[in-house]
């Protein structure tokens, strides 16, 4: 799955796990971008969103 949002631009956020020691390693955290048909210009098209885009309604899912 690509890894962006097409309606707000969500993307990959980098951080650090840190352990109890605080020991740190390098943590990547991925958004869930889903494959949708949705209804752009009054045609059906297929977009990659987020689930926080799906819930909020920002795109008026087909289907």
């Amino acid at each position: 799955m690509p890894g962006k949002c097409e309606i707000c631009g969500k993307s990959v956020q980098f951080g650090c796990n840190v352990s109890h020691a605080h020991n740190k390693t390098k943590k990547m955290w991925h958004p869930n971008i889903q494959r949708v048909r949705v209804l752009v210009n009054g045609q059906h098209r297929k977009v990659n969103i987020c689930t926080g885009c799906l819930r909020s309604e920002k795109v008026s899912k087909v289907g």
